[in-house]
């Protein structure tokens, strides 16, 4: 029995893969991290978009292409091995996601029809429902929400944002209402954005089934684990791509290093721990679409065990790279901190262990 990506997912995948080589090299992703080319960043953007990258999860009805999460996951891998600089897990997963899930008929047309067409963009902001964090509360009344959400996924570009408070009830605002204060917060990882938003009085529309039921928010974040493994996964591939290149080239003692048993074991090792997380996140983005009872303790275990995997690939791989490994000229770094940002992102591994155990009632 085979199981794997189809050919349909693959064409798309490497379609990305494609696009990103040719017009997000290494050097350019560097000029981007040091904010000197946000305008080549949104052709970047507006590339990727003309791809289908922003209505993949968006039915048929609302204009989208209808595809499943899997698809999704195939298209991550790409995003992760090149290290693209685009939002995607909030703007394109978590926030259709909670919407397919969570809204009524007339939330869906207002909001699905508008993303298929790239008219509007939204950021996604969980981190109450996931993780609160001291003098981090959100407060929805009377169609007024107000409160400070920490680490909004996708927030800098966005047009709205989706934030949920602690019983995982969602509401989406205008990013130009009043009442709005957005602090674009620092991390390691200068590819993607991520905002502290806070709210006074402000209007939101709240998603309707979500009042009841933490379907919506649950399926939000179960995909976007998901897919933050998946793309951990392509940047560790690319890991030791890199790795195994570099030890075919640099020579010590008069021998390439991949010569040498211990960088032997560590290629071997990077490789042997990698290949069984393709077939977990796969089979977890099948379970999403397929297998409701399996569906999150699967995103659980593929988002805990990728992170770990992952984390150990960017320290052997900048280890074969030797001081090399260690400067901005070779560039691995982008993958190191992109991996280690994926890792606390959505919950860190013990964090979503616990959930894994809590539903297995443990």
């Amino acid at each position: 029995m085979y199981f794997g990506l189809s050919e349909d997912q693959i064409f798309f995948q490497e379609n990305v893969s494609k696009f990103l080589e040719d017009q997000a090299s290494l050097d350019i992703i560097r000029s981007i991290t040091e904010g000197d080319s946000l305008e080549l960043q949104g052709e970047i953007h507006s590339g990727l978009v003309n791809l289908g990258l922003g209505s993949l999860l968006i039915p048929e009805e609302f204009g989208g292409l209808g595809l499943d999460l899997l698809f999704a996951t195939a298209v991550s891998q790409s995003l992760g091995g090149g290290i693209a600089p685009i939002a995607f897990t909030g703007s394109y997963i978590m926030a259709p996601l909670a919407i397919i899930f969570g809204g009524n008929q007339i939330q869906k047309e207002r909001y699905l029809t508008q993303m298929s067409k790239n008219s509007i963009r939204i950021g996604v902001g969980f981190s109450q429902y996931i993780g609160a964090r001291d003098n981090s509360t959100i407060e929805m009344n009377s169609n007024k929400i107000s409160g400070r959400s920490l680490f909004v996924l996708d927030a800098k570009d966005a047009t709205h944002l989706m934030l949920s408070d602690a019983n995982g009830v969602i509401g989406l605002v205008s990013k130009n209402s009043s009442g709005i204060e957005i602090v674009e917060l620092t991390t390691v990882d200068k590819t993607r954005s991520y905002s502290e938003v806070i709210l006074n009085n402000v209007d939101v529309d709240v998603l309707e089934q979500t009042t009841s039921s933490n379907d919506a928010i649950n399926k939000a974040v179960d995909g976007g684990r998901i897919i933050l493994a998946a793309d951990s996964i392509g940047a560790s591939q690319r890991l030791i791509d890199k790795a195994v290149a570099y030890s075919k080239e640099r020579k010590q003692f008069g021998r390439v290093i991949g010569s040498f048993q211990a960088v032997k074991h560590m290629c071997a090792e990077m490789a042997a721990d990698l290949e069984p997380c393709y077939s977990l996140v796969w089979h977890a983005a099948y379970c999403f679409d397929n297998s409701p009872d399996e569906a999150r303790l699967m995103a659980c275990h593929a988002k805990s065990h990728v992170s770990e995997i992952s984390k150990m690939i960017a320290k052997k791989a900048t280890e074969v790279h030797g001081g090399m490994g260690f400067t901005d000229l070779m560039g691995l770094h982008y993958w190191f901190k992109r991996i280690g940002v994926n890792r606390h992102t959505l919950g860190a591994p013990e964090l979503v262990r616990e959930e894994a155990a809590n539903i297995q009632n443990f």
